[in-house]
This record gives C-alpha cells, sequence and structure tokens, in this order.
C-alpha cells in the first residue's frame, strides 16, 4: 500500500537548530556560485559594453534568492548565519536583511559582530531599529551605539521609559540590573481574581515567559505573587490577598547574574522579582536571560582556560594574534622553563637512555590528572558550593582521590616500564613518580582556581597554562631526580 503524505504550508516553519544549519550551508554555496558566475562573465566579456549591464543583472538576481532565504528564517537563525560567515560575506547579507528584522538581530548576535553590523548602518537605520526596543533591551545596545543614536531615540521616550533606560544602563552588566526586564504584570492585593482576569484580557499580549503576577502595594512595595495556576483554579470572587503567595525568591539588581542563573537552575524558575533596597519592585529576570548568561559563562570559561578572550573566527589576523600573542608566549617560556629544568639531568638521562622515553608519560598523567580537579573546581565555584569552611576539606578529598587513583594507574605504568626496559628500579622510579605528579597537578587544580577567584580573578583565566607549567617542570624534575637518586 502506497503511504500517503501530508504536505505542509511553506509558511509553516518549526524552529529547529538544524534548520539555521542547512541555511547556512545554502547561504554559503549561493555565495560561492554567484561568485563563480560573476568572474566567469567578467573574464568572457572583458572589454564589452554590456559586461556591466550583464555582471548589474546577475547581482540583483543573486541577492533576490539570498533575501528570500535568509528573510524566511527566525532571527536568531539569522544571528546565527551572520556569526557563521567572514566579515565581507556578512556584511552582504547583513544588507539583505530586512529592516522588520533588523532589532531583533542585532539582539541576538553577540557583541563582537554587533559592532561590525552597527558600523554598516546609517543613522537613519540605527534610528529604525531601536526606538521599538524596549528599555532593557536598548540599554544592552547602547554600548555600542553611537551616542548622538542613543540621544535620538531618547527624545522618543515617555518619561518612565526614559528613566527606566537610565536605570538599567547604570547597572554592571554582569549584574542582575543588567539583565532584568521591565515588561511585567502588577496588581493590587485588595481585588478579586475577576478584576485581575478582566485586567489581563485588556492587554494586548502577556510579558513573555509571564508564570506569575507580582502583588504590590501603592507604593510599588512587593507583597507577593499570584501564579497563573492559582488566578485560575480559583473563585472568581477571592481576593488576591488569599490566594497569592508570600514565600518566593526575589532579587537584588547588584546581585551577581550567575547567582540569579544558580537560583533559577536550583529552584526551577521561570520568572523571578527583582527588588531594590526599600523592597520596591523595579523589574523581573525571566528564564531567557538566564539561558544566555549561562552560555555565556560556559563559552568565557571554556576560551579562559586556555588565555584567550571571546573573539570573532574571522576577525583580522593582528586582532587574533592580540589575543592569542600572550598567553602562547608565556607558555613557551614555561616549556622551556621545562626543557631547562629536564637538561640539568642531562648525565641521567645519557646513562640510561629509556628515561627520554618515559618522562612524557608522567608530565602527561600528570597534568591531566591536575585538569579534572581543576574542571572540578571551577563548576564548584562558579554554582559557589566552595567556602572558607569547607576549602581544606575538599583539599585532603582531592589529594587522597588522586593518590588512590594514582597508586593504580603508576602500577600499570611500572609494568609497562618493566617491559619496555627489563628493570624493577626502572619500574619503581616510574610509579613514585607517576604519583608525585599527579598529587602536584591536583594541588594546583585545585588552588589556583581557588586563588584567583579570592583575588577577585576568573578562576579559568590561564588555568591550563599554570597547570601545564607545574606537571611538565615538576613532572621532569621529580621523574628525573629520583632516577638520578636511585639509578646512578
Amino acid at each position: 500500500m502506497a503511504q500517503t503524505t501530508t504536505d505542509i504550508s511553506p509558511s509553516v516553519r518549526r524552529l529547529d537548530p538544524e534548520d539555521a544549519q542547512q541555511a547556512l550551508a545554502q547561504v554559503q554555496e549561493l555565495l560561492h556560485r554567484h561568485e563563480l558566475v560573476e568572474n566567469l562573465v567578467h573574464r568572457q566579456q572583458e572589454g564589452d559594453e554590456r559586461a556591466t549591464l550583464v555582471e548589474g543583472l546577475l547581482q540583483r538576481q543573486h541577492e533576490a534568492e539570498l533575501k528570500e532565504l535568509v528573510n524566511d528564517l527566525h532571527p536568531a537563525d539569522i544571528a546565527f548565519i551572520l556569526e557563521s560567515l567572514p566579515n565581507s560575506e556578512r556584511q552582504l547579507i547583513w544588507k539583505l536583511v530586512s529592516a522588520e528584522h533588523d532589532a531583533d538581530v542585532l539582539l541576538e548576535v553577540d557583541d563582537w559582530v554587533r559592532e561590525s553590523l552597527i558600523e554598516a548602518m546609517d543613522r537613519k537605520d540605527l534610528v529604525a531599529a531601536t526606538e521599538s526596543m524596549d528599555a532593557d533591551e536598548l540599554a544592552d545596545l547602547a554600548p555600542d551605539l553611537p551616542p548622538d543614536v542613543v540621544a535620538e531615540v531618547q527624545k522618543g521616550l515617555t518619561v518612565e521609559e526614559r528613566a527606566r533606560l537610565i536605570e538599567a544602563m547604570g547597572y554592571p552588566d554582569d549584574s542582575v540590573g543588567g539583565i532584568m526586564d521591565f515588561e511585567m504584570v502588577r496588581v493590587r492585593e485588595d481585588v478579586t481574581l475577576e478584576v485581575v482576569l478582566r485586567y489581563l484580557r485588556r492587554l494586548p499580549e502577556l510579558p513573555d515567559h509571564t508564570d506569575q503576577i507580582f502583588v504590590v502595594d501603592r507604593q510599588d512595595k512587593l507583597l507577593g505573587t499570584l501564579t497563573l495556576s492559582s488566578l485560575l483554579v480559583n473563585e472568581p470572587e477571592v481576593e488576591v490577598r488569599n490566594v497569592m503567595g508570600t514565600d518566593y525568591l526575589s532579587l537584588s539588581p547588584l546581585d551577581a547574574d550567575s547567582e540569579a542563573a544558580g537560583a533559577f537552575e536550583r529552584y526551577d524558575l521561570v520568572s523571578a522579582p527583582v527588588v531594590d533596597d526599600l523592597g520596591r519592585l523595579v523589574g523581573r529576570v525571566t528564564i531567557s536571560e538566564v539561558v544566555d548568561v549561562i552560555r555565556e559563562d560556559s563559552d568565557e570559561q571554556a576560551l579562559s582556560r586556555a588565555g584567550m578572550q571571546e573573539e570573532d573566527i574571522f576577525a583580522p589576523v593582528i586582532m587574533a594574534l592580540k589575543n592569542r600573542a600572550p598567553w602562547l608566549i608565556l607558555n613557551l617560556c614555561t616549556a622551556s622553563i621545562a626543557s631547562f629544568v629536564a637538561s640539568q639531568f642531562e648525565e641521567t638521562v645519557s646513562t640510561i637512555v629509556m628515561l627520554a622515553f618515559l618522562m612524557s608519560i608522567v608530565a602527561g598523567i600528570g597534568g591531566n590528572s591536575g585538569n579534572q580537579t581543576m574542571t572540578l573546581i571551577i563548576r564548584a565555584l562558579a554554582v559557589g558550593r566552595i567556602t572558607d569552611k569547607n576549602v581544606w576539606q575538599l583539599v585532603k578529598r582531592e589529594m587522597l582521590v588522586t593518590f588512590l587513583v594514582g597508586l593504580a594507574g603508576s602500577a600499570v605504568a611500572a609494568i609497562f616500564a618493566w617491559v619496555i626496559s627489563r628493570s624493577i628500579p626502572i619500574a619503581l622510579v616510574m610509579m613514585a613518580a607517576m604519583i608525585c605528579n599527579m598529587l602536584v597537578g591536583a594541588m594546583i587544580g585545585v588552588l589556583v582556581p581557588i586563588v584567583r577567584s579570592r583575588f577577585g580573578k576568573d578562576p579559568a583565566m590561564g588555568s591550563s597554562v599554570l597547570l601545564t607549567f607545574a606537571t611538565d617542570s615538576l613532572g621532569f624534575f621529580i621523574f628525573l631526580g629520583l632516577a638520578t637518586l636511585f639509578l646512578l
């Protein structure tokens, strides 16, 4: 029996990251094909007066194809494509993006792409794209916008919106105030649920991620929260004060956004109120902002461990050199120190050549062991699980775990050393050196992130470089030192 398939209307789209990846591949294929065709036409008709006309027609046809493809995507997918293209192609696609998507795309792209997109826009287009933004959204873009554009947009804001914008711009980027949303629903405690329902029906739409309504007094002090489920399942005649919840989590505008992310993760929140020192409701944080914070923190942590900062993958070479060179030079210096340590045992290595093949194992295993510990500690610091009272307990625990793992691993390494050298003393030195270096790696993996965190520094920044330096230098010193003492 033949299967019957149901055609889906082209206007019905589903959100799927794979769609964006497929669209990126299509965009790249179109750009490549159009470049080949234009170059071919240009070569064949070089010197022909009609060449310019033909190239112009081809360019308009190509732009129409790309424009139709790109503008059918979600703004987040358009942002993904822009981030995945070299700057020249990025600017070409950006010019084809419909003006109605400009604001959403600028909010979706990463900072390093947003700057180049804004530079390519004229003042009129920037004003048009930003004048429809909410105060919190405009505050996110304000640092990248020309001052005259911000001033022009402010003229079109109401007094309340202007005050919100100034307030939002006054908070640090990594604070709750920097990510909070001003759009929320507030009600009084002395009204009935029926009044609340009528009020909600009069709104054009509910703010995104509205799972609760905030109950405030006449001074905007937060008294409690009314969940939508409570609003729907209770009788309309019941007053808000009788069903509102007073056991809720509130945030301060000056709290770190990472702390807010931890609270959302722990309590499975969709939204949370933000109150000032006087208890007044000033905004709310939703799960959408928290997801962005978690992703950005994860990206920064991954880059920081290698001593890098976020950069455009298609950035100019000079910019990439400025970003990467300092830590690479430091890594070169640390590797040179490790080589210098090994060179001091030249007589030992020349006498027992087998040591030259084994010492890299000691350094490598120590680095891997320390990396495991360091990853655990950085994660624990990020979620606030490490305190003054448990830090030494954690150090002792990691040292014990590393010793036991090292004991088992070094036994295997000792057997391997004996197999290739037929020397029990070399096997025992290999075993002892591996355990010692793994303990060194564990100690560095614990202390480096904690010490950097205590001094207000990013605990992940350059941590892998420092760990490699310690385990390589001390690993060579321990292994060759023990070999010098017991094998010569």
